[in-house]
């Protein structure tokens, strides 16, 4: 074999950072932001459409 035809790679492997991973991982930590901004929307959203606080509208509080 020649340099030619070898193929070295040393690229790194890119991942899927949109994969749904358990664990400590970057891509858990992807998904657990954004459940947390749709969670943070919908609250801001409840208050605004009823006038109430978020946990008086569930009454809660």
């Amino acid at each position: 074999m020649t340099n030619a035809t070898k193929t070295i790679s040393n690229a790194p492997v890119a991942e899927d950072r949109n994969a749904w991973r358990w664990g400590f991982t970057p891509q858990a930590e992807i998904w657990n932001g954004r459940l947390a901004m749709i969670g943070f929307l919908a609250a801001a959203l409840i208050e605004l459409a009823s006038g109430q606080g978020f946990l008086h509208f569930w009454g809660i509080l």
